[in-house]
């Protein structure tokens, strides 16, 4: 059988933070209520097109998806097992922020085969953390956290932010310090971005932001850092202990199979791309128009249709754009053997499509081109300049 990831989009948050694009949003106890309803009936109506395949991974996001009552998050991870095939032990993650999860919502969640957290943490300075407008300081994340281990989660990823307005090396180095004394499994590192309709953006010309090469610096202090307590650099910006990277975002950067549900979700089924409908009345309106498409045997391209019945933005992918996609995604990761599988999935050597790219790259330092195609330390700086560079069009 085939492999498929599940991606489930819970849109709530307490508060918007200052920094997040996110599809996120407040709501009553009775929109939230509503919205679960609704995703049961995508995932009941979507489930009979993905019999042939095997969920491997499960990742529960958002927003916040711990706002939600534990018992809405156990609802819907049982229809996930009722209605699709899991292998015997699918890695199952959940984003939890501090200060929204109990001890009963976190033994609930192992009850339900959540065996992997996700804390948003990004800093430890609590002064970065309102600048954030975060909603917790760095007390409650050690609470949230110690609770965790002491009900028995061992697979934990903390988030983290660098760049942050206000932010120095010195209080950067310190959030390192502290989160790696706390051995978590997964540390996921990013720098802030400035993302159009956030409050960042609107208001960047009261804040001062971090240059190039004081992100640069900062984004180095955490690869040596981490590297040092033996994390390894698996994508640019995630790090692992052996044995822990993340199979869900790694079936993102491979191309793997995966489908969203709920609010604005994003899929990538059999070559075919999509998202769903990102308002609720949109989202509806969707859901309750009556299928074209009955739980019969159908033809791969019907089948593709019924996939997407209730998304838009539908891409049937070209030779051209899978092959792009192979390259700039796959060179996110820090290791993979980029030629061999090249030519099993296109039937042809990777220098037939991109021998001049890659010569050019190589000759500028920023990539190895030997049997893997992978980033230089350099090309890792500028990683989105070496990405472009691999689009045919």
């Amino acid at each position: 059988m085939k492999r498929l990831s599940i991606y489930i989009h819970i849109p709530f948050c307490i508060k918007k933070c200052k920094y997040c694009d996110f599809l996120s949003y407040c709501a009553t106890q009775g929109e939230q209520e509503s919205y679960v309803a609704l995703l049961l009936t995508e995932i009941e109506k979507q489930a009979f097109f993905y019999q042939d395949f095997q969920v491997i991974s499960v990742f529960i996001g958002g927003g916040t998806p711990s706002v939600l009552e534990g018992k809405a998050i156990e609802v819907i991870l049982r229809k996930l097992k009722e209605r699709f095939n899991f292998i015997k032990s699918p890695e199952i993650t959940i984003e939890v922020n501090p200060g929204t999860v109990t001890e009963d919502k976190l033994e609930l969640y192992l009850r339900t085969g959540i065996n992997r957290l996700s804390i948003g943490l990004q800093t430890a300075d609590d002064n970065e953390l309102m600048t954030l407008g975060r909603i917790h300081d760095y007390n409650t994340f050690l609470c949230t956290y110690e609770l965790a281990r002491k009900l028995g989660f061992r697979n934990i990823n903390v988030d983290l932010i660098s760049a942050i307005p206000g932010q120095t090396y010195l209080s950067h180095r310190e959030t390192l310090k502290k989160v790696l004394s706390l051995e978590p499994e997964h540390i996921s590192a990013y720098s802030l971005i400035l993302e159009e309709g956030t409050w960042f953006y609107e208001h960047s010309a009261e804040l001062t932001f971090h240059t190039e090469e004081e992100e640069i610096r900062l984004y180095k202090l955490t690869e040596e850092m981490l590297s040092e307590c033996n994390y390894n650099r698996y994508e640019i910006s995630n790090y692992a202990q052996k044995g822990f990277e993340c199979i869900h975002n790694k079936t993102y950067w491979l191309r793997g199979n995966y489908v969203g549900f709920g609010l604005g979700a994003a899929s990538l089924v059999d070559e075919v791309r999509w998202n769903n409908k990102r308002t609720v009345k949109e989202y509806e309106k969707a859901l309750r128009k009556k299928s074209e498409h009955n739980e019969q045997p159908i033809s791969p391209d019907s089948l593709s249709k019924a996939r997407t019945q209730f998304g838009e933005n539908v891409q049937y992918l070209t030779i051209e754009e899978q092959m792009e996609e192979f390259m700039f995604l796959g060179l996110r990761l820090m290791e993979r053997k980029e030629k061999k599988a090249f030519k099993i999935k296109f039937g042809l050597d990777i220098e037939d499509i991109y021998g001049e790219t890659l010569g050019r790259l190589q000759n500028e330092a920023l990539i190895i081109s030997d049997e893997q195609v992978r980033l230089t330390p350099l090309g890792i700086d500028v990683s989105n300049y070496v990405m472009s560079k691999f689009l045919l069009s």
